[in-house]
């Protein structure tokens, strides 16, 4: 029994050292990149392999060169992926600080919200906002079936903007602050929109602040969706570039398809230099639902280093495979300059790769838009061409 044990976790450690080595092949392929996302459950694995090779060697079992080489690259691999998630815990220096109990400050709650096609529990939205009462609320794949159900919030958000697509992308957003310009863009794929914005702040202080919001649902990598990350990365690359060039007051949030460790999402840091509100506290995993073991964090806020964080949450379950996310932010100036040396600085690499995926970005989605224009609905070729405009 103790020697079937010892093959079981010598093969554990060897499944774990080798996707630590998978993750560094640089291709987009989803079978590739896949391996960014459960970095948890390989430490949880990987724990487990380690205490178990172990335990065999107190016991007393063989052991070989192969297997004092196979514990060192465990150990190597565990510290690894520790170092891609211990920043998302609380023994880590905090990115955003708590906001200040100031007297009259001005903030905005903000809540995120995949609420998957297919669930008709339009219900458990609508009762979440109106007990949350977020001042804007950004949902993804909503369709018309969803923007019908949402009507009933409408009469406290009078600022909307709708996609009801039926492809898995639809997007809405709804505001109680006023929307100044408000933009749908399909950056890289003809049918995968994303919304840019001014928002006008009201209340506190600094009544009357105009900031940026963005919003994000790009394509993940995976055997249904999008065989390569190309156009995910290039995307969110893109608008961490126009972030960074503009220089605006900027929160982005959505449902990026990837995880905050991944290397798309570091690079976006560093070249947008917008903070996450989450180094330094927790891990806010919000897909999927019904797996608890199979869950990471796809749902993200990032803001500009003039907001403190009052709080951010995951909501209870609305019948979506995502948790909503509820965060509360508070703008605070006087922080700015304090909290952008927190900010992850880019290289010259990091502009020049950043260049190259975004390039690499608009060709893939090229040939994606040409793929999909055969399958789009009459419905969402009328709500393309009228949002386009």
């Amino acid at each position: 029994m103790l020697e079937i044990l010892f093959y079981v976790m010598q093969a554990l450690a060897g499944f774990i050292v080798f996707a630590t080595v998978w993750g560094h092949v640089p291709l987009d392929y989803w079978w590739v990149r896949g391996v960014d996302f459960p970095r948890i459950q390989f430490i949880v694995i990987g724990v487990i392999a380690l205490a178990g090779l172990l335990f065999a060697l107190i016991m007393g079992m063989e052991w070989t060169i192969w297997q004092t080489l196979l514990t060192l690259a465990l150990i190597g691999s565990l510290a690894w992926q520790l170092r891609m998630v211990l920043p998302y815990t609380a023994i880590w220096q905090k990115e955003v600080r708590s906001a200040s109990n100031l007297n009259n400050p001005t903030q905005i709650k903000l809540m995120v919200a995949n609420v998957l096609t297919s669930n008709d529990n339009t219900d458990a939205l609508v009762n979440l906002v109106n007990q949350q009462t977020p001042d804007v609320l950004i949902t993804l794949e909503s369709d018309k079936k969803w923007e019908n159900a949402l009507t009933a919030i409408e009469p406290n958000y009078p600022y909307t903007v709708k996609i009801p697509l039926d492809n898995l992308y639809g997007m809405h957003l709804y505001s109680r602050f006023e929307l100044i310009d408000p933009e749908v863009k399909y950056l890289l794929v003809e049918d995968i929109p994303s919304i840019h914005t001014q928002i006008r702040l009201t209340g506190g202080e600094h009544d009357g602040k105009v900031i940026w919001l963005y919003c994000l649902h790009p394509m993940p990598p995976s055997p249904t969706e999008a065989d390569k990350s190309t156009t995910r990365d290039a995307e969110l690359l893109m608008v961490g570039k126009h972030i960074h060039d503009s220089d605006k007051t900027v929160i982005l949030a959505g449902d990026l398809n990837d995880v905050a460790w991944s290397k798309t999402t570091r690079m976006f840091q560093r070249i947008s230099q917008l903070l996450d509100p989450r180094i330094g506290r927790f891990f806010i995993n919000t897909f999927h639902v019904k797996f608890p073991f199979l869950r990471w964090a796809l749902d993200h806020i990032f803001h500009s280093p003039c907001f403190t964080l009052v709080d951010i949450q995951r909501m209870p379950s609305i019948g979506s495979d995502h948790f909503p996310v509820l965060t509360t932010l508070q703008y605070e100036p006087q922080v700015t300059g304090e909290q952008a040396q927190n900010a992850p600085t880019s290289s010259a690499n990091d502009v020049q790769d950043t260049l190259e995926k975004i390039e690499e970005g608009r060709e893939e989605g090229e040939e994606m838009s040409e793929e999909h224009d055969s399958e789009l609905t009459d419905n969402d070729k009328q709500v393309i061409k009228r949002t386009s405009n």
